[in-house]
């Protein structure tokens, strides 16, 4: 996935950011676009699906499907620890097939419409579903995305503009790719329409899901909260820094095997981070 974000965008979070930079998902930091962010490309997992989402409640059959809370299974036992940070010297990664490398940012290019716009009160309820997901019904039902991380990523990414299409390709709410459109919906057994902006919230879900439990599992011994409140002042302290960094750069420039925790984007990181407690969509 890539990452668009708009002038308009900056401003919003401008009494919080000293940068005058924001970033897109992709290898690198880049100034803001003229009109709206460019964005990056997310990695896409390519494994068959060894989990799949829970059955998903009669009231939203109709709206791309949000699986039920319960989960089919126990999780497993977790290791103890004596810290919340990071391992210095990861875990064996549990998935072995992950995503390809995220795509070039496209210079000089400016992100086109199509179709037309879902409203900001539908689009609210479709991040809410999406953040109200079991995503790891059987191995790992704990993992949960919280709805002001939802909220956030989305509103970096496309300013909650379900119908905005970057030159890279990455669609709607979320900046899907369709190539990773197409891992989640074969890695999570589903179906989902990344142009549908309730299933666009659903994949944007399912891969924050995947970076959650790929690395916490390699950094974190299955622990998979994503607080804020285990964050230091340190970027690389917590997996919620680190699956906003991946959401953006793609996994492998986050969690690489045998290296410690890093994170190659701090500036975005960042804004999403202060738009979880102070974006204008929280209000919405």
């Amino acid at each position: 996935m890539r990452r668009i974000l708009g002038r308009w965008a900056v401003v919003a979070v401008a009494a919080l950011l000293a940068a005058g930079t924001l970033t897109a998902c992709g290898e690198g930091e880049r100034p803001v676009a003229a009109d709206l962010p460019t964005a990056a490309p997310v990695d896409q997992p390519q494994e068959a699906p060894a989990d799949a989402p829970s059955e998903e409640p009669p009231a939203v059959a109709a709206m791309g499907g949000r699986p039920s809370p319960s989960a089919s299974a126990s999780p497993r036992a977790k290791p103890s620890r004596t810290s919340t940070g990071p391992l210095a010297k990861p875990d064996p990664p549990t998935e072995t097939k992950v995503p390809p490398p995220p795509r070039k940012p496209v210079a000089g290019c400016k992100p086109s419409y199509r179709g037309t716009a879902a409203s900001r009160s539908q689009v609210k309820a479709a991040l809410a579903d999406a953040a109200a997901r079991t995503y790891w019904p059987t191995s790992a039902p704990d993992i949960r995305i919280p709805s002001a991380l939802m909220k956030a990523t989305a509103w970096q990414e496309s300013g909650w503009q379900s119908n905005i299409v970057a030159c890279d390709t990455g669609i709607g709410l979320m900046q899907v790719m369709p190539d990773t459109a197409e891992w989640m919906n074969q890695r999570f057994g589903q179906s989902y329409d990344v142009e549908d902006y309730q299933d666009n919230a659903y994949l944007g879900g399912s891969y924050l899901a995947w970076l959650t439990k790929y690395i916490g599992d390699m950094y974190f011994k299955a622990d998979y909260r994503l607080d804020a409140s285990l964050c230091t002042a340190q970027l690389e302290s917590c997996l919620l820094n680190a699956v906003i960094a991946a959401y953006n750069f793609g996994h492998g420039k986050v969690a690489e095997k045998d290296k410690p925790l890093t994170i190659p984007n701090p500036q975005y990181v960042r804004n999403v981070r202060a738009l979880m407690t102070e974006c204008e969509c929280l209000s919405f």
